[in-house]
């Protein structure tokens, strides 16, 4: 334990990283671990960044190993830490510690989301008792704890769990926090200013944090009886602040962070906008929001705030208008034309203008310039900027009712604006801008960020606009037009590209390849963006475009933006822009087999951008394209020659070892998936560089890693469909076995993995050298059964018995499967099929209702054991469930679209990543169409028919023992179609 502050300090050196997080995790599960990691924490005698390692350990240990199968940590250092974390975070209240104290705060969070409050019922009783009087230092400590743990509650669906912790916080924290809140806003509205009124600010903040959490799933007493001390108007806590603006306080016009008062004026704003979508008969009670209106006029009204430190507020002002608009609660406040005039003199047009530090950013940060443009379309709570918000205003009066007024008095700024360019393009570019941002605006009904615009408001003409206005800046040549202008003039065709024809867009791609060789970041950025939204366009479940309609364009298009990347330089910059890598896996899989005369050049430049961004992995959305690439690129150019898979396996095989021999945890769950890509490849047998790396497979470091786990288990099953005999002869049975047995299903994580690599062995190891290992599987399954059941693991092993029994594979049928099952104890099998298979059958997912129909049927029939006493008492309940999957035969056969779709046209990453952990990213190209286990029964119904119509009379005279209002009608049902069961 002593080496727990030099491990630290060895975790912060990239040289000595990935050691010291070995040794580290090694030691977490060691008696004491947590009680000294945080004391090393508290300790001021400590160099200040190994503090602060250890709280970011402590926090990972609180994400990522609380509830741990494998390696758990012991219960009573857990219960320990629990009664310290809380005294821990007082003891952090100086401002020196504030980001240490922050990270214990969320460590606070994550583990109050498991175990609060059933395990840690006095965590709410340990805040309360830690507010001071006096010291506001520690209130910010402790509030901003309370406020992690209630925040969650925010994004969570409502249930009766959630309501029970929120109610039991409600009881012993609303008072303290009433009185807290009302002491601190007496303070700070009091005259003359407190000398820790900044202290005293933030705490304030916070406690309107946590008001928007006790009141973002319902509205409690304690707050609805304490409404008029917050919302009255001129004597609410909430209006009061609207114009407190200390001198104390104020922040210099050149900062660009928010002063505190802004600050606290943001969070009142966004709980006005939660009142008015939650409770509006709350809020009717007084005229709480004219006054907030009223408000936001004095605040911003003609660019009253025009510092960048007062975006946040502004912008947030500006959304509580949009959703007033948008609640048609308040016509009488916004109906009139002059009130609109107004809202678009005064509001809408002073914030839609590009501001000096934006124009820097697109310079200088054009990535940060680039996300913060792409925030806007997916609906208003995704607002970022000034120019977003001003018009999410002006698009909240279009879809509420006020379309005619809105567009014409909008109309005139944008004809205004356009005539303002014309007069002089190269000194007025930016009214041309502003132009074409309100058009974009006031001609949007409704949009979402991965389709773009998906309704147009009917009184604007985007196609005529797009014409006469946009396109010839689209094919303006370089230098001719400011920058901005292209940039504008790609975005239009991005947002409004579902308005457009097929024709239309694929006359603009070549343009757009040509922007992908610009020299600007945004401009060729924004291309390769725009690209890939028009290739992933569909009508319906079909993609619009097809490999036919980019033949031409493909190799020009990869070429540019291959060279953009690799133009980049250190890993670092040539991994940040994953746009354009996602935009070169979009032009591989829309082009697919049109690529095969380029794909050795394609391929060689992947394997070289590989190698660079592997010396130092930073951006997983790039990782996951570009892997996603070589993916693709193999599947398509193989599926349609086979002869090219040498090519791929030459290039591949030596970058991939070195990931292995390097440990490149972020990348090895990517090379495990497309091993088994390649070797699913091979029809016959399996090549000697394939068979000299399974022992390395079958190491248990090699299943360590969580994220690598489903790619392992896809590539051990690709070595047993292909090279069992082999594995059988090594002995390499008992350790696929032994790693299912250990390692995945006692692990609640992991159990899914363990049973699809079981359904592999029994599919493809031959039943007689099965035998010797298969009742001691059982056993494994049956214990884990017993010591930590959960719904899905009686779900998983349910199917698995079911699939053994449906599939077809010679000496391996029901009995196999129910005789190993009776060796460990009579009568065990008649207890597992009614207490745990029989229930279990209706909850099947459609996919799996043939395997399960199928093995029930080969069961019913075919089984000797099921057919005599006394597991024939088990039969008719049996027999029922079956008859209730027929009730809904539509799922016991694919679907057209489970046919066609191959997963790939599904390819579209859109979610962010929070962070950057090695989890599993599963490749989609590298998934192939799934298989039919029982393909060999094409129609279950008529299998069973043909079953029912060959047994013997003890079938029959079952039949007649099952509930008759089910089964007597299904039977007779089958003899009227020409079955003649007797």
């Amino acid at each position: 334990m002593s080496d727990i502050a030099s491990l630290l300090q060895a975790s912060l050196q990239p040289a000595s990283r990935k050691q010291a997080e070995q040794q580290l995790h090694a030691l977490a599960s060691q008696q004491g671990f947590l009680a000294h990691l945080l004391t090393l924490i508290l300790n001021g005698s400590y160099d200040r960044s190994t503090r602060l390692a250890g709280g970011i350990y402590l926090k990972n240990v609180a994400k990522l190993r609380w509830e741990e199968d494998d390696e758990p940590l012991p219960e009573a250092d857990k219960a320990a830490l629990r009664s310290q974390l809380v005294p821990a975070m007082i003891a952090l209240s100086n401002p020196t510690d504030k980001a240490i104290r922050a990270q214990i705060a969320e460590s606070v969070a994550l583990i109050a989301e498991l175990d609060f409050p059933t395990k840690w019922t006095d965590l709410i009783d340990q805040l309360i008792l830690s507010l001071s009087q006096t010291d506001y230092s520690i209130n910010v400590g402790v509030l901003q704890t309370a406020h992690s743990i209630f925040n969650q509650w925010r994004a969570q669906v409502r249930s009766d769990e959630l309501f029970t912790e929120i109610n039991f916080v409600l009881s012993r924290f609303m008072q303290p926090f009433l009185d807290l809140s009302n002491q601190t806003a007496n303070i700070l509205l009091s005259s003359p200013a407190p000398s820790n009124i900044a202290i005293i600010t933030q705490a304030q903040i916070i406690l309107v944090d946590i008001f928007y959490d006790f009141t973002c799933q319902d509205l409690p007493p304690g707050i609805e009886d304490a409404h008029d001390s917050f919302f009255a108007p001129q004597t609410g806590l909430f209006q009061r602040f609207m114009s407190w603006d200390p001198a104390e306080l104020r922040s210099d016009p050149d900062e660009t962070q928010p002063s505190l008062p802004a600050q606290l004026k943001t969070k009142i704003f966004e709980i006005g906008e939660l009142y008015i979508k939650l409770f509006p008969d709350q809020l009717s009670r007084s005229p709480a929001v004219e006054g907030f209106v009223q408000s936001v006029w004095e605040l911003i009204g003609s660019n009253k705030l025009p510092g960048v430190a007062d975006d946040s507020l502004v912008s947030q002002s500006l959304r509580f208008i949009s959703t007033a608009i948008r609640s048609g609660y308040y016509k009488s406040l916004f109906s009139s034309r002059d009130t609109i005039a107004s809202l678009v003199q005064g509001v809408i047009i002073p914030n839609i203008g590009l501001r000096d530090h934006e124009m820097e950013q697109f310079e200088d940060e054009p990535l940060e310039f680039i996300r913060l443009d792409l925030a806007f379309g997916g609906g208003a709570s995704e607002v970022a900027t000034r120019r977003q918000a001003a018009a999410d205003v002006l698009q909240a009066l279009v879809s509420s009712g006020y379309q005619t007024e809105a567009t014409e008095i909008v109309g005139s700024w944008i004809t205004s604006g356009l005539q303002q360019y014309n007069s002089n393009p190269a000194q007025n570019w930016k009214a041309k801008d502003s132009a074409i941002y309100l058009l974009t605006a006031v001609a949007t009904e409704a949009s979402t960020t991965q389709h773009g615009v998906t309704s147009t408001n009917a009184l604007v003409d985007v196609v005529k606009f797009f014409s006469e206005n946009v396109y010839q800046d689209l094919r303006a040549s370089a230098g001719s037009i400011h920058e901005i202008l292209y940039v504008d003039a790609i975005r239009f065709l991005l947002t409004f590209r579902n308005q457009l024809t097929r024709d239309q867009l694929l006359s603009v791609l070549p343009l757009l390849v040509r922007h992908l060789n610009a020299d600007h970041y945004v401009t060729y950025t924004y291309a390769a963006i725009t690209i890939d939204r028009i290739l992933f366009i569909k009508k319906g479940t079909q993609l619009l475009f097809s490999q036919a309609d980019i033949h031409d364009l493909a190799a020009d298009l990869l070429n540019a933006l291959l060279n953009k990347i690799e133009a980049a330089g250190p890993p670092e910059k040539v991994a940040e822009n994953d746009h354009l890598m996602k935009c070169t896996m979009r032009i591989i899989v829309t082009a697919r087999q049109t690529l095969t005369p380029v794909y050795q050049q394609v391929l060689q430049r992947l394997v070289n951008i590989l190698g660079v961004i592997a010396k130092n992995p930073s951006n997983p959305n790039f990782d996951q394209y570009i892997f996603e690439s070589i993916s693709a690129l193999l599947r398509f150019v193989v599926s349609g020659t086979s002869s090219t898979l040498p090519t791929f396996e030459q290039a591949l095989f030596g970058p991939f070892t070195l990931i292995l021999q390097q440990d490149i945890d972020q990348y090895i769950p990517y090379v495990f998936q497309i091993l088994a890509q390649m070797l699913e490849a091979h029809t016959t047998g399996v090549p000697s560089e394939y068979r000299s790396l399974l022992p390395f497979l079958l190491t248990p470091t090699c299943w360590q890693q969580k994220g690598s786990i489903p790619g392992l288990v896809k590539l051990l099953k690709a070595f047993l469909a292909r090279d069992a005999a082999e594995m059988i002869k090594t002995g390499q049975i008992a350790a696929v076995l032994a790693v299912v047995q250990q390692r995945l299903i006692p692990s609640k994580i992991n159990d899914g993995w363990g049973f699809e690599l079981l359904q592999a062995v029994v599919q493809h190891v031959p039943s007689a050298q099965l035998k010797q290992y298969f009742k001691a599987v059982i056993m494994t399954l049956l214990t884990r059964m017993q010591t930590s059941k959960t719904d899905k693991y009686v779900y998983l092993f349910s199917h698995f018995l079911l699939f053994t029994m449906a599939i077809n594979v010679d000496g391996l049928g029901p009995d196999y499967v129910i005789s190993a099952i009776e060796e460990i104890q009579t009568q065990l099998w008649s207890q597992i099929l009614v207490n745990f298979i029989v229930p279990q059958v209706p909850k099947m997912p459609h996919k799996d209702r043939k395997v399960a129909a199928v093995g029930l049927i080969r069961m019913l029939t075919q089984s000797t054991i099921m057919l005599t006493p006394p597991s024939a008492q088990s039969w008719p309940p049996a027999f029922v469930s079956v008859i209730k999957l027929f009730s809904e035969p539509q799922y016991l056969a694919k679907s057209k679209d489970e046919e066609q779709s191959t997963g790939i046209t599904e390819i579209d990453f859109e979610e962010q990543t929070a962070g950057y952990q090695a989890a599993y990213s599963r490749l989609a190209a590298a998934d192939g169409a799934p298989v039919d286990p029982v393909a060999y029964v094409r129609d279950p119904q008529d299998f069973l028919g043909q079953a029912l119509v060959k047994a013997g009379p003890r079938v029959k005279g079952l039949l007649a023992a099952g509930d008759q209002k089910v089964v007597q009608p299904f039977v007779q049902a089958l003899v009227a179609s020409g079955y003649a069961i007797q």
